[in-house]
């Protein structure tokens, strides 16, 4: 199954090219489906068909959703409080019922990442289109499935899980009660699930188009965007320079936003040389609204085999005193020097490049070495390692 991952700055026209492309390829016969986080039905305007909680058919070929983020809190929340009636008896809590329940902050975009999942699941489409919130907050969406499968390791390491059998012995000798098994089987499962998303995500067949209009703010945000996505391995296939005003007018005030959208388009062109194609879309006039609108924007079809994203490890011989080192190539485009920072913590590397921070396992042969230096080339992270000869096996 092909996915597509659409973001951009709030009022880019990231909705709306997100139905536009769906529609293109449906159209081509291919069974598609479109996600919407948002709680307005901007989906539903752009298509000229009501979306909500459940899948409609918005043309042929084509289902539209926009899941309903309350409807899964109250369920998750009150499955929630069933499975902990003994902590919370104990603690003399009072129940929440269902219908007081309000989702909170982040509510819709973890129901976006479920039902992303879901429809992978059922098998029944080619093509998943997810228009996705703004560039930093779907930078931080994408990475939440990875983050938390890694707080649920730590706080409840899945070895520890063994000595089910001893857990009451141990709590009467400890004096204290132990967590109940329903928390290890409530972890596994959310790891379950949360290993079921990130899956999808690091498919190379998910690909991200950024949607921007040309101009100062539409660089910057591109630029921050790019280099988020690059750090988790996400590969933008192409950036849409949207309601691109026609190259000649007769309007002087209008020139100056023409002249400004040139030479945006420009810097883009020389920035992403070799890397995602810039596609300009037309300003209509209007907001498209339905079918012939959506195709009037003629937009680039999908890639049925995308190039997958490599982080590869290189061995090159050391600068002085022969032997060798490794060097890890992490391709960060639109990164800067001065917002770069690692740390070594065990056998991960923390990477934080400006708002951005990730952290990574390191590939197995590098666990067995030192940090060494690094450098931005070309838009390229490249990690020097040495071989640690504590843990270097002899003669290799």
């Amino acid at each position: 199954m092909r996915t597509i991952l659409i973001t951009g700055p709030g009022g880019a026209g990231r909705t709306t090219i997100a139905a536009a492309t769906a529609l293109k390829a449906a159209r081509e016969g291919t069974r598609t489906l479109v996600l919407s986080a948002d709680r307005t039905d901007t989906l539903g305007a752009t298509l000229g068909v009501p979306t909500g909680a459940r899948p409609v058919e918005a043309a042929t070929g084509l289902t539209a959703w926009r899941p309903d983020a309350a409807e899964g809190f109250r369920e998750d929340l009150v499955a929630f409080q069933e499975r902990a009636t003994s902590v919370l008896d104990l603690l003399g809590a009072s129940r929440l019922d269902a219908e007081e329940l309000t989702p909170l902050p982040g509510a819709e975009e973890l129901a976006l990442l479920r039902s992303l999942r879901d429809a992978v699941l059922s098998e029944a489409y080619d093509l998943l289109v997810v228009d996705l919130p703004p560039g930093p907050q779907a930078v931080a969406l994408l990475g939440l499935p990875e983050e938390l499968r890694r707080y649920l390791r730590r706080l409840l390491p899945p070895e520890r899980q063994a000595a089910r059998a001893l857990r009451p012995v141990l709590g009467r000798l400890a004096g204290v009660p132990l967590p109940a098994e329903w928390l290890y089987d409530t972890a596994a499962r959310w790891d379950s699930e949360l290993a079921a998303v990130q899956t999808v995500l690091e498919q190379r067949s998910t690909t991200v188009r950024l949607v921007a209009e040309p101009g100062p703010n539409g660089t910057d945000h591109v630029r921050t965007a790019t280099v988020g996505l690059a750090l988790h391995r996400l590969r933008v296939d192409v950036l849409v320079a949207n309601r691109v005003l026609p190259h000649t007018t007769h309007d002087a005030w209008l020139s100056g936003l023409v002249a400004q959208q040139r030479k945006a388009l420009e810097s883009w062109r020389d920035a992403y040389d070799g890397g995602p194609g810039v596609r300009e879309v037309a300003h209509l006039g209007s907001d498209p609204r339905g079918g012939d609108d959506l195709t009037a924007l003629d937009l680039p079809g999908v890639d049925p085999d995308p190039a997958p994203v490599e982080w590869p490890v290189t061995e090159q011989p050391a600068d002085e005193g022969g032997g060798r080192c490794f060097v890890w190539h992490l391709p960060l485009p639109g990164a800067v020097r001065d917002e770069l920072d690692l740390i070594r913590r065990g056998d991960e590397l923390v990477v934080t490049a400006g708002q951005f921070r990730r952290i990574v396992q390191l590939p197995s042969a590098l666990r067995r070495c030192t940090v060494d230096g690094a450098s931005l080339r070309e838009g390229e992270l490249r990690i020097r390692f040495a071989p640690d000869p504590e843990l270097w096996p002899a003669g290799r």
